[in-house]
């Protein structure tokens, strides 16, 4: 009985080790793709932004016009190197934040987009818990920088 619970655990580690970096590309691509989107729809047409920034969100503390251009240069600019895997921990606590910020700003989001903003909360927090995966440029440049240990000689 040992053996087979010992094959059956050996079976799910490999498993687990060749799936779980797809698992963490793919929700790093899935989260970094829907931000990107929403900033091009942000840099497609202004004016509408700066109307819904004037008259619809209510980001706290800062001026409209701000908000709107804090808000299109994060969509715009970290999606990239969070689906590249560059810098994947901060990135993604930025994005979650800035997801918490906009259910938080948008109230018309907890009829219509909420789950949706639920979802990539939870991927986001996926990566800033678990990492980027061995699938990311974090991973490579950890990889050519730091040297893996090298076994003591006796």
């Amino acid at each position: 009985m040992r053996q087979l619970i010992d094959k059956y655990d050996q079976l799910v580690a490999q498993g687990q080790n060749l799936l779980t970096p797809l698992l963490l590309l793919g929700v790093r691509f899935w989260a970094a793709e829907a931000f990107f989107r929403a900033g091009q729809v942000k840099i497609a047409n202004w004016d509408s932004t700066l109307f819904l920034f004037e008259y619809e969100y209510q980001v706290p503390l800062l001026p409209f016009e701000t908000a709107a251009v804090m808000a299109t240069v994060v969509e715009l600019c970290l999606p990239p190197l969070l689906a590249l895997g560059l810098f994947s921990r901060p990135v993604a606590l930025v994005l979650f934040g800035f997801n918490a910020m906009a259910v938080i700003s948008y109230p018309v989001l907890w009829e219509q987009g909420f789950l949706d903003h639920q979802l990539w909360g939870l991927m986001l927090l996926m990566t800033v818990l678990l990492g980027p995966g061995r699938w990311s440029v974090d991973q490579f440049l950890r990889n050519r920088w730091i040297p893996s240990p090298q076994p003591q000689q006796v």
